[in-house]
């Protein structure tokens, strides 16, 4: 292979018969999409917020399918390590992710205000995603592997005023350096069962008791919308800033690289800890209104790619191989 490329060989290219192809692909010419590509196209893709109030990720993600014929229509489905699966549908979505905006708001978490999680792939994640875009606060994901000092590290330089976790990881990875975390003014426990840690407040028992958020709150283009870290191996973490327009990236690459069309599954294997499973795995496919699977449990190859009967979806039919979505 080496010795072609330096001899100046051309490979064939490999063509696929778009006839055969059950659905037409959004990308069929990449040199004429590429010439006739702008932003300001891309962006007629979106919707903006409601009377002209700027530009909200969760708006584009969930509340403006919530609000039309998508709203009944599988958001985020769930599955379990025994293969049952449940879900949440774009109105269940935008009604809990504004519960916990309302949260944020009543704990005094406002604009800019960093809202930080340390957790897996449970619904609890994807709601406070959501509801911190709301709140025009800013979310920063960490991912659940991490130890107590690259936690410490993100929190503190990050200015994490609210945290989202398990009982498990709090008490391993938070506890032991809460002291040194003054700006950490709470800490939400997903799975506290009306019996929090010490420092720690019941975020189930907080949605319950939540107010009506109201209307998204409005925010700019250019505004702050999330903070990821990168991973420190060149040192100190440093923070990456994406912004609410970052949404008009997710919707293009969703349509041209990931290929997304209405009535797709999709499967993003990235964990949302990381800028990848993020951008893909929770707001590409939600702004283009798809279904997407989260796999609750952590990798294991044998699970992930076996096709089984039991594998059905709450509507009773099996979902797609992990491959094929």
């Amino acid at each position: 292979m080496t010795a072609g490329i330096e001899s100046g060989t051309r490979w064939p290219t490999i063509r696929k018969d778009l006839a055969a192809l059950t659905v037409r692909p959004n990308l069929v010419d990449y040199d004429a999409t590429c010439a006739g590509f702008t932003w300001d196209e891309a962006r007629r893709g979106l919707s903006g917020l409601p009377g002209g109030r700027g530009l909200n990720i969760a708006f584009e993600a969930v509340d403006r399918h919530a609000a039309g014929p998508n709203a009944e229509r599988e958001a985020l489905r769930f599955v379990r390590a025994d293969g049952s699966a449940h879900s949440l549908s774009y109105a269940a979505l935008a009604e809990e992710s504004s519960r916990f905006a309302g949260v944020l708001r009543e704990l005094g978490i406002g604009r800019a205000d960093r809202v930080f999680s340390l957790i897996g792939r449970v619904p609890e994640l994807y709601v406070a995603v959501l509801g911190t875009f709301k709140n025009a606060s800013v979310f920063c994901p960490l991912f659940s592997a991490f130890g107590p000092e690259p936690v410490r590290q993100r929190l503190h330089l990050g200015g994490g005023r609210a945290l989202v976790t398990t009982r498990a990881l709090y008490r391993k990875k938070v506890a032991p350096v809460r002291d040194s975390l003054p700006e950490l003014r709470h800490v939400l426990l997903v799975d506290a069962a009306g019996d929090p840690e010490p420092g720690t407040l019941d975020l189930a028992a907080l949605m319950r008791d939540a107010p009506p958020y109201g209307e998204i709150a409005a925010t700019g283009p250019e505004e702050m919308a999330l903070l990821h870290f990168t991973s420190g191996t060149t040192g100190t973490p440093k923070g990456a800033i994406h912004v609410h327009d970052a949404v008009t990236a997710h919707y293009a690459t969703g349509l041209f690289a990931l290929d997304l069309h209405p009535d797709d599954v999709y499967w993003c294997t990235a964990d949302p800890g990381w800028v990848t499973g993020t951008s893909y795995g929770v707001i590409a496919p939600l702004v283009h209104g798809v279904t997407a699977i989260v796999d609750e449990e952590e990798l294991d190859a044998d699970r992930w790619y076996r096709s089984s009967p039991s594998r059905r979806s709450p509507s009773g039919t099996p979902p797609p191989p992990p491959c094929g979505c």
